[in-house]
C-alpha cells in the first residue's frame, strides 16, 4: 500500500502528464488515500478533467474537488454569447431531443432543465456544455423519463457487466429499485467504478444510477 506521500507524488505527476491540463495552479493534499484539489482551473472543463485524472491514479479512494474556475481574460464570455454557444452544443449533442432541454445562463453559471428518455443522453448533454469556454459551473437538473420499460433491468445490467473486460462482475452487486439502480460492492479502481456506472446507465428503463461502489484499499 502506498504512503500518502507516495500517492501525492503519483497524483502530482499524473496531473502534469495530462496534456488537457495546466497543473501550474493546482495544489494537492492527500490524507489516508483521500485527495483534495485546491487552487485554480482555467475553465470548468479543466476542473472536471483534473478530478477524472486523479481518480485514475492507483490508491486514490476519494477526491474532493475544491478548484476555483478562474478563466483567462481572453476566455471570458458574456452570458448572451455563452447561451448561444450552449444552444449550438446542445443541438449537436441531442439532434432529436434538444427541444426538451432548457438552458439558463447567469454570470457564467449554467442550469440545465428538461427531460430525456435515457440517462446516457443526460450525461452527453452535460458533457457537451461542460466543454464550453466561459462556463464557470454546470448544474444538472435534467430528469430522465424512460420511453420504454425494461422487463429485467437487473439481468440486463449483470449480463453487460459479464461481457465487459474492465468490470469484475463477481464483486459488483446490482440493486434495482423501480427505475433506479444502486451499485454496491468493491472494485479495483476508479476506472472500473466509472465503467460500471456508465454500463448501468446505458440499460433500457434506467432513470438514475446511484454508485455506492468502494475502491479497495
Amino acid at each position: 500500500m502506498k504512503t500518502d506521500s507516495e500517492l501525492k507524488s503519483d497524483v502530482d505527476e499524473e496531473l502534469k502528464w495530462n496534456p488537457e491540463l495546466n497543473a501550474t495552479d493546482i495544489a494537492t493534499q492527500v490524507i489516508s488515500g483521500a485527495v483534495t484539489l485546491s487552487g485554480f482551473a482555467q475553465n470548468f472543463y479543466e476542473k472536471h478533467v483534473a478530478e477524472l485524472t486523479v481518480k485514475r491514479v492507483a490508491g486514490v479512494i476519494a477526491v474532493a474537488n475544491d478548484l476555483t474556475v478562474r478563466p483567462r481574460q481572453i476566455d471570458r464570455v458574456s452570458d448572451p454569447e455563452l447561451a448561444r454557444h450552449a444552444i449550438t452544443a446542445l443541438k449537436m449533442a441531442l439532434p432529436v431531443d434538444w427541444p426538451n432541454i432548457t438552458i439558463l445562463v447567469h454570470d457564467g453559471h449554467i442550469v440545465l432543465e428538461g427531460t430525456v428518455g435515457w440517462d446516457f443522453l443526460r450525461e452527453r448533454t452535460v458533457t457537451a456544455i461542460r466543454r464550453l469556454h466561459g462556463v464557470l459551473d454546470v448544474r444538472d437538473s435534467i430528469r430522465v423519463l424512460p420511453a420504454i420499460s425494461a422487463t429485467d433491468i437487473k439481468g440486463d445490467i449483470q449480463e453487460a457487466f459479464r461481457r465487459n473486460a474492465i468490470i469484475d462482475s463477481e464483486h459488483v452487486k446490482v440493486v434495482v429499485q423501480g427505475p433506479e439502480v444502486v451499485l454496491r460492492g468493491e472494485v479495483r479502481s476508479w476506472a472500473e467504478s466509472d465503467q460500471a456506472y456508465k454500463t448501468a446507465a446505458s440499460a433500457p428503463g434506467v432513470v438514475n444510477v446511484v454508485n455506492e461502489l468502494t475502491i479497495r484499499a
